[in-house]
């Protein structure tokens, strides 16, 4: 069929090939015009090392053109680090200093995003390189020139160099899902109110297709600004008017629709089931459409908004209904609301801080200039439950300590003990013993091609010259692809090959680039042993359970508010839900790192839905300030004796279901082996009863409410995904298989 070899190289090959191109030709023309060409061996060596460091250590996410740009914003931080380092280098004790201080600032840096992250390595590597022999401040000019030389070039090579294909942008993505709801409300608003399974696995697949596993790094919305945050927004508010319209009960048996009713005028009118005002689900399918045009940079007029607004404002209103109907509408407004945040969002995304927000609480960035937005991120992981603040404890104390030790010491290329450092320390244990045992072994084999080809070879710099080029380009396609042991041995031979070019060197050049390899990973494992052994691991369990226990008390404090009755003003959130924002926040950065980490070896273990945790902690934030917090002031009447009683227990047992997940999920040494069983109760169970006392909507709504939370804990509590999550992460991975493989590419590098 295809003989005994391929016809074409495996993705992988061909992805990290364009790369490895792009790094050579950089790397090597600002080496040889400024090695051979000027006779500068101090700028040839920073243009060489800037532009692996920046494009072959390091992984900038993106296409090229987004590659290039972000390169261009990062190049006056180089020249600030180079600087730093050039003069904190001539005294052990400033440079170690300096090492501790910029090392945590620049891994700390992650929290802005995959963007920030990608560059951080190729950063650390910038300041690292002037920070050993010589301690010449004098050749500062020469370093910068050096290392801007080598960016300039990369930037031209990452932007006409074999280009990528775009990958399919977020907001893209966000608009075909909401298109696909726009059609769901269509089939849903008519006979049988009912949606084809054809239907159901699309909106799944699209819904799974707005988690940031599945989308690019460079493409993801994780940035601190506020458009960055709204577009997180319209994905979440996007997921969630999916998943809410897929399961909407369809009109109690006898009721009219709103469309209908308003068809058959007169009496048709005021039968049971219709309510006053617009169609809700048209005006759904029709906010749907004006949000999918806004995120392809159309300009809607906004009308289908404010009669979504005046659709939900009827539902609202509509108490003399029989129990049918109000459950009905409680999952209505569900739909509503999450159509309204998904438009509201989808403005902010587009117009920034211009656009309309008529909910500040649920939008409380969007007033908020940059600074003060990129502080609260900063201030809100400044604490040892971020896993980026963990992160950077790590790595800053590793660097530190390495720099202290190759300073007392005076190592031969103490620089090589600090990348090996950098490059071998992971965020656990296990998986740094293993990454420095393929990394030994491959530095061992290396070193001996290295010493071999150096005492044949002697001093004739041609040879040496000739042969770097290509075994860059093989190191760069190779490395990325095979693994950290290749990625070592091939670049052990690069090094060799590049300090060959610029002083004489012997077979003692391999030993000491061993030596050296062995102290940065000795220094990474004790680091990696004190500093969070388990990485993301722990802390994803600890953080989900904190996040299980803060609902369950806003459960129980909603429903027993709702039940008491009582006054209600807006607020821009209830009390205490800002605890449960944080909460938010801390499981979200631990899960996304959980995600690039491999998994343990051995017997599979218990796959948990932690994304279910997730978006359960949304929908009780969400839904507690859509029951406590009005748009105008109110007062709210109590409910009835059994209407309380009947609420009270359920959300107790909501509650009570969220206090055993966060009791089997919080990593300590006397949780129980087998998870409790949960009884929380199902969306059916729960609606069943129509107490006395039933009838003001509020009940429904909140019953509603912690149906869905009902369901989020049993998605979370399942011991393996459901058959149609598989079937439409499968069907995501079919569509982007780019994205798929750049995300097992990314488990297998960091």
């Amino acid at each position: 069929m295809g003989g005994p070899f391929p016809r074409r190289l495996p993705p992988a090959y061909r992805a990290a090939a364009r790369r490895a191109l792009r790094v050579t030709i950089a790397a090597g023309t600002g080496f040889y015009v400024l090695l051979y060409g000027f006779d500068l061996p101090v700028g040839a060596t920073y243009a060489l090392f800037g532009a692996i460091a920046m494009a072959g250590l390091s992984r900038l996410p993106g296409s090229g053109r987004q590659r290039a740009m972000l390169l261009v914003g990062v190049a006056p931080v180089c020249w600030v680090l180079i600087t730093l380092g050039t003069y904190l280098s001539v005294r052990t004790w400033s440079a170690v200093l300096g090492m501790l201080v910029v090392g945590f600032a620049l891994a700390f840096m992650a929290v802005g995003g995959p963007r920030f992250a990608g560059a951080a390595t190729g950063l650390q590597l910038m300041y690292i390189l002037p920070s050993f022999p010589p301690y010449d401040p004098g050749s500062l000019g020469e370093r910068l020139a050096g290392a801007t030389f080598g960016l300039a070039v990369l930037i031209i090579a990452e932007m006409t160099l074999l280009p990528e294909p775009p990958a399919l942008p977020y907001r893209e993505r966000a608009a075909r899902a909401a298109d696909c709801a726009a059609r769901c409300a269509d089939r849903l608003h008519t006979a049988p109110y009912t949606l084809p399974e054809a239907t159901l696995h699309t909106a799944r697949a699209l819904s799974t297709g707005l988690r940031s596993s599945r989308v690019p790094e460079a493409d993801r919305p994780a940035g601190a600004g506020v458009r960055q945050r709204a577009l997180a927004h319209t994905g979440l508010a996007t997921r969630t008017l999916l998943g809410r319209l897929t399961v909407l009960p369809p009109p109690p048996q006898g009721a009219v629709p709103p469309a209908d009713a308003a068809d058959a005028g007169g009496a048709g009118g005021e039968q049971a089931g219709a309510t006053r005002g617009p169609d809700p689900l048209r005006a759904v399918m029709e906010v749907a459409r004006e949000t999918a045009a806004r995120l392809r940079g159309r300009v809607p007029d906004g009308r289908a908004h404010t009669t979504l607004q005046q659709a939900r404002q009827a539902l609202a209103a509509t108490e003399d209904s029989s129990p049918a109907t109000l459950r009905r509408n409680a999952a209505l407004l569900e739909v509503a609301d999450a159509a309204l945040a998904m438009s509201t969002a989808a403005d902010i995304a587009v117009r920034g801080r211009a656009a309309d927000v008529p909910e500040p609480g649920r939008f409380w960035y969007a007033r908020q200039r940059a600074p003060r937005l990129w502080w609260r991120r900063l201030s809100g992981h400044a604490g040892g439950r971020s896993v980026f603040f963990q992160n950077a404890v790590r790595i800053s104390l590793a660097l530190a300590a390495a720099r202290l030790i190759a300073g007392i010491d005076t190592l031969p290329h103490g620089f090589w003990v600090l990348l090996a450092t950098l490059t071998l320390t992971r965020t656990t244990v296990r998986e740094t013993r293993t990454t420095e045992r393929k990394a030994l072994t491959g530095t061992l084999v290396g070193a001996l091609v290295a010493a071999t080809l150096l005492a044949i070879v002697g001093t004739d710099i041609e040879v040496y010259a000739v042969a770097l080029p290509p075994l860059m380009l093989v190191t760069f396609t190779l490395g990325p692809v095979k693994g950290v042991g290749w990625a070592q041995a091939l670049f052990t031979v690069v090094v060799a090959l590049v300090f060959a070019q610029l002083a004489p060197a012997t077979w003692q050049l391999a030993e000491f680039r061993l030596l050296d390899v062995l102290a940065g990973s000795a220094i990474g494992a004790v680091f990696g042993l004190l500093a969070w052994p388990r990485g993301a691991h722990d802390e994803l369990r600890r953080s989900v359970a904190v996040l299980l226990r803060i609902a369950a008390e806003i459960v129980v404090a909603t429903t027993a508010q709702i039940a008491a009755g009582g006054r209600r003003v807006p607020v821009p959130t209830a009390q205490g839900h800002r605890s449960l924002q944080h909460a938010l926040v801390m499981a979200e950065s631990a899960y996304a790192q959980y995600q690039s980490e491999p998994q343990s070896i051995g017997p599979p273990t218990v796959r948990r839905d932690w994304q279910a945790a997730l978006i359960a902690g949304h929908h009780t934030l969400w839904g507690a300030d859509r029951l406590l917090v009005p748009a105008e002031p109110v007062v709210m009447p109590p409910l009835g004796r059994e209407a309380s009683e009947s609420l009270i227990r359920t959300g107790d047992r909501v509650a009570a279901g969220m206090l055993l997940t966060s009791a089997h999920t919080d990593p300590t040494e006397d949780t129980a082996e087998t998870p409790a069983p949960l009884h929380a109760p199902t969306a059916s169970a729960t609606m069943a009863a129509d107490p006395p006392g039933a009838a003001p909507r509020v009940y429904y709504a909140t019953m509603s409410w912690l149906a869905s939370l009902a369901t989020d804990l049993e998605r979370l509590a399942a011991e393996t995904a459901t058959e149609a999550e598989l079937t439409a992460t499968a069907a995501v991975s079919r569509a982007h298989p780019a994205s798929a493989l750049d995300d097992r590419r990314r488990t297998h590098e960091q």
